[in-house]
């Protein structure tokens, strides 16, 4: 299956609908974590995805915010090493950039979700390759590359130096393991193609502007798919059509038993996304209810 999986993304030659497993199984297992992300792979999850952070001594680790505090106890083992940064929002804060990746190591990224999970701890992006590899996809978003920059910090540099260290990017590799590389800022979507060209990359789209014509033959311009928010695809349901006239895949996101939705449950509200509007691929909290049809 994963060997199709790479092939499924090429440019119109999309013959199977594929889950990628939003930080994990996260409707199970804490994101970001291991169990999160073995769940995932036990769920058959065609993608595992990892956020991608920086840490202060320039280790890439897999966390969706820029801050530590909703996932983590990093408030309670360094009470005052909070960040008043307001580009991170008010108050403060506990910016991942500001610890090391040995601090890191140190918090509890399981007690939050369940006291079960108490003592997990989140993954550094070559933890979760290494996790991963040869069992499902990879499925990696470059998050704020724009506030590493501001802070001195090439995410982008680091991603892709990893990337290369690994083989990731080789045919051989993708074959086994396949990629796709995600990201809402499209100046990192574009050095990324540019560094990485046999890699699939999507950019994330929330905004009605992003759906016109014109639009869309930019975007195409650097990346080979679209991953529009999905009240944008309910909105503008010719979306799907016109993308894959342009020979890009359309990937949606994210779909939680947890939400209340006019669908009976997620499993229906994901089949008529896929089937029904077309969709290629999507996210999802719950891999265990992604429908499976015979393609």
């Amino acid at each position: 299956m994963l060997g199709i999986a790479l092939l499924s993304f090429a440019p119109h030659a999309q013959t199977m609908k594929q889950s990628i497993a939003h930080r994990g199984a996260s409707a199970y297992a804490p994101e970001h974590t291991a169990a999160a992300y073995r769940l995932a792979i036990e769920q058959h999850a065609d993608f595992v995805e990892q956020d991608l952070g920086v840490t202060r001594d320039g280790e890439l680790i897999c966390i969706h915010d820029d801050t530590l505090e909703r996932t983590t106890n990093a408030a309670e083992v360094f009470p005052d090493r909070g960040s008043t940064d307001s580009r991170v929002g008010a108050g403060r804060h506990w910016l991942v950039n500001d610890f090391t990746l040995d601090e890191i190591r140190r918090l509890d990224a399981g007690k939050w979700f369940k006291p079960e999970f108490a003592g997990a701890r989140l993954q550094t992006f070559q933890e979760a390759i290494d996790l991963v590899r040869g069992k499902a996809g990879l499925y990696p978003e470059l998050k704020s590359p724009q506030l590493y920059k501001s802070r001195g910090i090439d995410q982008v540099k680091l991603f892709v130096e990893v990337v290369r260290r690994n083989g990731l990017e080789t045919p051989e590799s993708l074959r086994t393991t396949p990629m796709i590389i995600q990201s809402f800022d499209e100046e990192a979507t574009r050095r990324v193609a540019s560094d990485l060209p046999g890699v699939p990359r999507i950019l994330l789209i929330e905004r009605d502007g992003d759906v016109s014509d014109a639009r869309l033959r930019e975007i195409k311009t650097f990346a080979t798919g679209i991953g529009p928010e999905k009240s944008l695809i309910a909105a503008h349901p010719e979306l799907v059509k016109t993308a894959h006239a342009l020979g890009m895949t359309v990937t949606s996101w994210t779909f939680r038993a947890d939400e209340k939705s006019s669908f009976a449950n997620v499993r229906a509200e994901m089949s008529h996304f896929l089937f029904d509007l077309g969709i290629d691929a999507l996210f999802t909290n719950n891999p265990d209810q992604f429908p499976r049809r015979n393609n």
